[in-house]
């Protein structure tokens, strides 16, 4: 129950980070026209494509306390991110950014522009515009990428072993833990829980698919 707990903990945790940091980074893209969108859009997406040991690689040694950034962190902060739920935190935020930013940024893009004119002629400051008028408007992009972001999370292994480690009630999630069950050939604790994980997800994916329909009717 630890692992599963922990990883449940920083599912919800991280879906919350990412709303916060999705929507306006899904707007700036959808939006923008800088030159330099493209790039940020790129490095977005990077994480779909990219092996997650890579991602985990390099982030453990960009906090390692050997290297500039981590020891600045845990020498100014005392803030250790390597093997730490801090980092695991951190990692997912990083490998799980496109699930909640592209949906959005789909959601943004076939909006229809005529709404935002509207707005915008009626006296909306842009933050508004956003709030009352847009978010309101593609909820069902909106729960995609929160649906997304979550499930995703629950199933990290690589990135969070990488940067987090295996230690029991800090950082062994529940994907890492049916890897250490079946290491030692305990197949039947590690079918516990992978049953427990698929259930759930079936279960996530399930209310997903039935609010997502009831949203597309009533828009």
């Amino acid at each position: 129950m630890q692992s599963l707990i922990l990883t449940f903990k920083l599912a919800l945790i991280v879906t919350a980070i990412l709303f916060v940091i999705g929507i306006p980074l899904a707007y700036w893209i959808a939006f923008s026209k800088s030159r330099f969108k493209y790039i940020v859009e790129t490095l977005v997406t990077m994480p779909l494509v990219l092996p997650p040991t890579v991602i985990g690689f390099y982030l453990l040694i960009a906090f390692s306390p050997q290297y500039f950034l981590g020891h600045f962190l845990e020498s100014v902060f005392g803030l250790r991110v390597v093997f730490s739920f801090t980092g695991l935190v951190i990692g997912s935020v990083i490998f799980s950014l496109p699930f909640m930013v592209n949906p959005i940024k789909a959601g943004l893009q076939n909006f229809p522009l005529a709404l935002l004119e509207a707005s915008y002629v009626l006296g909306k400051s842009p933050w508004k515009t956003l709030r009352c008028v847009i978010l309101p408007n593609i909820k069902p992009a909106l729960l995609t990428g929160l649906v997304m972001a979550f499930a995703h999370t629950i199933g990290e292994f690589g990135v969070v072993l990488m940067i987090g480690g295996n230690i029991p009630g800090e950082t062994r999630l529940a994907s890492i833990a049916i890897y250490n069950e079946v290491e030692a050939l305990n197949y039947d604790t590690a079918g516990v829980y992978a049953l427990v994980l698929v259930g759930i997800s079936f279960f996530i994916l399930l209310v997903f698919y039935y609010l997502n329909r009831k949203a597309l009717k009533i828009f």
